[in-house]
């Protein structure tokens, strides 16, 4: 048996409608553990983050493209004849799940909605990721990552007041909902073994990033308190002679005694203004003072080691950059390397790898980020479809 075959997914077919990156996320985690994702596109676009960037008009290129879209295969379907929609209700015969984010209803509307796709095949899991839900006020509203940090409460909350809103550049809402998508996509194929029948799960940006605050959350519930853990007084980022670094002053018993020793201060802890959390936190302006004053004395690593020596959270800030320029990233082999395919590409694609590890069975690079409808010809030929078939269907621009 090959190593592709003892990956936890292989032999598990999905569907993949999705685009941009909350779908692609979660599919693409699918694929690097065996399963076989089939992504099926639109003639002449494609996945929309293809042509994103404008220096990449030909999407041939583009690398937020290649970050989401590794080890899946695609078929460019003009879905709007009933050819089309054939292919997808032959490659529903036998797939195990079928992923989409579009907006509530549009499935439905193509003909590819749960309830048609469950008569083609009792066993299907379709999987839907949306940024509100399903139903509800909002079901409509299209769904962004941003307006979810915006409507989800997670936006409003700053380390400290007085900093302007503003949005967070990563995007959070997209990864977390893609991830809860595949545990709900690996649950549902549990749920089937027992079952012998499949069933549609549903997430969204929004329950997401509700979810991630669930701390914050029963706090406000529970005893309509904030709780912020960027805003606790000895948390904070400092500035050095040639960088930044953050302290994360908790889970010890006195740690504003072992900052004052780590930083050459004075013992504030025995002071009366910052004796209790309470008084930290009313006089966190003037705290933050005192430590910025000294740590802008001297260096990032020197202020680091000091720290450390008494055993408190400190890291330095880095850029992206040195992140994946860093030992660590190099010793957890999260930077991979996709060779050419011959499809479009001369160079090596470098991309970041799973960040799941496991002994038995690893992920795995089976192939490079398909170029639009690549391997549209391979999977009919798999579907049966013989080879006048094959190029009847692309002379009718079916599939390209």
């Amino acid at each position: 048996m090959s190593a592709d075959d003892m990956q936890p997914l292989s032999g598990v077919r999905v569907l993949d409608f999705t685009q941009v990156m909350m779908g692609p996320c979660c599919t693409q985690m699918l694929a690097d553990y065996g399963a076989d994702v089939i992504k099926v596109e639109r003639p002449g676009a494609g996945d929309l983050s293809r042509t994103s960037l404008a220096d990449d008009p030909d999407g041939l290129n583009n690398p937020v493209f290649r970050s989401l879209n590794r080890n899946k295969r695609s078929i460019a379907l003009d879905l709007r004849g009933e050819a089309g929609k054939a292919v997808v209700y032959d490659l529903a015969r036998s797939a195990d799940v079928v992923v989409n984010n579009f907006r509530a209803g549009v499935m439905d509307r193509m003909g590819f909605g749960y309830e048609t796709l469950r008569k083609i095949n009792p066993r299907i899991i379709c999987a839907f990721g949306s940024g509100f839900g399903q139903s509800g006020p909002l079901s409509h509203k299209g769904g962004q990552d941003i307006l979810a940090q915006a409507m989800s409460g997670v936006m409003a909350r700053k380390p400290d007041k007085d900093l302007p809103t503003t949005l967070y550049s990563t995007a959070l809402a997209d990864y977390s909902a893609g991830m809860h998508m595949v545990q709900g996509i690996l649950l549902a194929l549990m749920q089937r073994e027992k079952t012998g029948v499949g069933q549609a799960i549903s997430v969204s940006l929004y329950d997401s990033m509700l979810a991630m605050q669930m701390q914050e959350a029963a706090m406000w519930l529970q005893r309509r308190r904030e709780l912020n853990w960027g805003a606790f007084p000895l948390t904070g980022v400092f500035d050095t002679t040639d960088g930044a670094l953050v302290i994360v002053g908790a889970f010890k018993a006195n740690p504003l005694q072992d900052i004052c020793r780590a930083l050459g201060l004075a013992d504030l802890s025995a002071d009366p203004d910052y004796a209790t959390f309470a008084k930290q936190m009313e006089n966190k302006a003037e705290l933050h003072r005192l430590f910025r004053s000294k740590l802008s004395t001297n260096t990032t690593a020197h202020w680091l080691a000091r720290l450390e020596e008494q055993d408190l959270l400190c890291a330095p800030v880095q850029t992206l950059g040195e992140a994946l320029a860093s030992e660590q990233t190099v010793v957890n082999n999260m930077v991979v390397t996709v060779e050419p395919n011959g499809s479009g590409r001369n160079e090596p694609l470098k991309l970041v790898a799973s960040p799941i590890a496991m002994d038995a069975s690893a992920f795995r690079l089976r192939h490079a980020p398909p170029t639009l409808g690549e391997n549209g010809a391979e999977i009919l030929g798999e579907l049966g479809y013989s080879a006048d078939r094959i190029a009847e269907l692309r002379s009718a621009k079916v599939f390209s």
